[in-house]
Parts: C-alpha cells; structure tokens; sequence
C-alpha cells in the first residue's frame, strides 16, 4: 500500500500571535520585520501526511511552497517535521503582493501532474487572507474529488473516508484517490521539529521553480482598493437593576 506520492501545501503568513498593523499606505498590511510562520492549518496538513507515512501508507512526502524567497524556511520547517523533499516556487515579493488562490491553485495542479501525486493535502484555509478557496480551486483544475474541512481521515480499500465538519455537526463522505483533501483544526496535533531532525532538514533537497516554468499567468485578478483598521469598540455601559438593562435593551431593539 505504501505507494502514495503526497504533496502538501505549506504557506508563509504572518504568525498568529503577532498584532496585525496596517500600512501607511492603507494597501496591506506591514510585513517588514514581523514574524512569519507557517500556516497553522499547513502544519497540520504536514502532520497528516507524515502519519500517513508512518503507517506506510504513502511513501514520499513532498512539501510545496509558492512565494519570495523567504518561504524556503517555511519549507525547511516542514522538512524537519517529515516531508522527504521540497518544491519552491519562487516569486518576486512585489509580485508575490498581487497574487490569489487562483494562480497558486494553477502551480499546485501543475506540480501535481509533474510529480504524479496521488493526494493533495492543504490547510483548510490561511489566517491571512482567510479565502478558504485554494484547496477546492486545486481540485477543480485537477478534475479530482475532493474532500474539505478533515477533521479525521481513514484508509478503507485503497479509498479515502473522510470525516468533515459542517454547520450541522459532522458528515462522512468516501472519495477515491487521487483526491484533493483541505485539513480543519481538529484533524490531529502537529509535532514539534525536534533539533536532530531541523538538522537533517538542511540537507533535504529543495527543487526551485518559477511560475513561468508551470505555464501560469501571474496577472492579478483583484485590487487593493484600501485596508482599514476594524472600527475601535465602543465603551460598554454599567446599569444599577435589572429593570434597567431590560429597558435598555428595549431601547435598542435586542428584545
């Protein structure tokens, strides 16, 4: 069984513990300086493939990454978790600003065709941009089924039995391989990179790549018009009764 090449995913954002400030320019958000990470979600698609490995499931991870240069450390992180190898998909950094899920749901499908993958793993969604949209986009552009928000995944006669977190609770669905899978939060814990292994990551190979070299038009789709700060909260009130807070709930329309 172990024969599943596995691509995955990994995307460098903005860490999550880090306070988002807006540019002067009100056109994005400051980067500069700020620590980068890589998507949480990402982490735990890695996570996924690893185990699949593990249980000799699949026998070659291989971690993909579309941006500036800086995203090889986001690889190499994802190296040191497990992935056998990496794929780098380098693009300028001002370029980089004006790119979608569109044109990285283009370069994955190319690289999955080139690698003759058996399963795209991805993160649900970034904590960036919170699209959510680059996983389905994958799968329509691969023409494979594909199963998204994974909270558990179980191998049953060479097929996929996905359990997905809906609005209503949980759905189970089967797909065949090859299939496109979009990790969500409960899916597993990821493991820390241990030193040895942050090592051993360094000497990984890591094949770069351009868009130009997968065909994709790297022409935005969508401007910036304007960034905004969320409006500041306003102060609460405090009320003396409970006679009172039911009047002024009256008062604004809450019951």
């Amino acid at each position: 069984m172990a024969s599943l090449r596995v691509l995955v995913g990994c995307k460098r954002v903005i860490d999550y513990a880090v306070k988002v400030r807006v540019r002067p320019d009100k056109l994005g958000v400051v980067t500069d300086g700020v620590k980068h990470s890589m998507n949480p979600f990402d982490e735990i698609a890695i996570e996924e493939a690893v185990r699949l490995k593990e249980k000799k499931i699949a026998k070659e991870i291989v971690a993909v990454s579309c941006g500036p240069a800086k995203c090889q450390e986001t690889l190499r992180t994802a190296l040191a978790m497990g992935a056998d190898r990496a794929i780098h998909v380098e693009i300028a950094e001002k370029e980089y600003e004006g790119i979608g899920p569109l044109q990285v749901s283009k370069m994955l499908a190319k690289l999955a065709k080139d690698e003759d993958a058996n399963l795209f793993i991805v993160g649900k969604q970034a904590i960036d941009d919170d699209c959510n949209q680059t996983g389905q986009m994958l799968a329509s552009y691969l023409d494979w089924p594909q199963a998204t928000f994974a909270s558990e995944v179980v191998v049953e006669d060479g097929d996929l039995k996905v359990t997905r977190e809906v609005d209503g609770g949980l759905e189970t669905v089967k797909v065949k391989m090859p299939c496109v899978i979009t990790a969500d939060l409960r899916l597993n814990e990821p493991r820390y990179a241990t030193l040895p292994n942050i090592m051993k990551a360094k000497k990984k190979p890591m094949l770069k790549k351009k868009p130009a070299d997968l065909g994709v038009d790297m022409t935005p789709h969508v401007e910036v018009l304007k960034v905004d700060d969320p409006p500041t909260r306003e102060a609460g009130v405090k009320v003396e009764s409970a006679e009172e807070l039911v009047s002024k709930l009256k008062d604004v329309g809450c019951i």
